[in-house]
């Protein structure tokens, strides 16, 4: 586990190294390795742990019993997931998923918010910090409701290509998610979000190959 990474993460930001450590300690820290498509929480399971990604990348699915997968999030490399689902208890309702080999660290946080616990400083600079990253995955989640408004294909296309391009300050990036992990984001039928994206190249509003994409200037 490396301690310089850690130090430079949003989850311990603003502690001392004495107080890294018995943060770590306390959270029971431990890092786990999971190869592609490897199913790391379930649904209907609960944890108490906060996972942060040190290398690769999930996706968190909601998959329901008749087969159908709709992908709401991407998180990648120094991002978290499940934070919110630890310090309740609740009933995971979601799925995560490797999206590739990916490298995790696990910290149980289910009693941060036990008061017979005693006080540290660490503690409250936890709390907020965890606090400032589930308001920013209420964000994540928030756009994609934006994105999925919009009744046509070429609609929510547009708006999630402009969203990227407003939080990457550029007209030409890279996205985090396949064809079929976009179509399900967008809550697509994947073949006819293929034609729809063809049909935007051919009217000049984009180029694409892969998962890099530029936007055009319309005439």
């Amino acid at each position: 586990m490396d301690i310089t990474v850690l130090e430079k993460s949003r989850l311990f930001q603003g502690m001392t190294d004495k107080e890294l450590s018995s943060c770590l300690d306390f959270l029971g820290a431990r890092e786990k390795n999971y190869r592609k498509d490897d199913l790391i929480l379930h649904a209907g399971e609960r944890t108490s742990c906060i996972g942060m990604m040190l290398t690769g990348s999930v996706t968190i699915e909601s998959n329901d019993v008749w087969g159908n997968c709709t992908v709401l999030s991407h998180v990648g490399k120094n991002q978290y997931f499940a934070e919110t689902y630890a310090l309740l208890g609740e009933v995971l309702l979601v799925d995560v998923r490797a999206n590739e080999d990916c490298s995790i660290l696990f910290c149980d946080i289910r009693n941060l918010l036990d008061d017979s616990k005693k006080s540290s400083p660490w503690k409250e600079k936890l709390l907020k910090n965890i606090l400032i990253i589930s308001s920013q995955k209420n964000l994540v989640l928030s756009g994609r409701n934006f994105h999925t408004s919009p009744k046509s294909c070429r609609g929510r296309l547009l708006s999630y290509l402009n969203a990227t391009a407003l939080q990457t300050d550029s007209r030409e990036f890279d996205i985090p998610f396949n064809r079929q992990q976009l179509a399900d984001y967008l809550n697509l039928e994947r073949t006819n979000m293929s034609k729809e994206l063809s049909h935007m190249k051919d009217d000049g509003l984009i180029e694409y190959r892969k998962n890099h994409f530029k936007l055009l200037k319309a005439d």
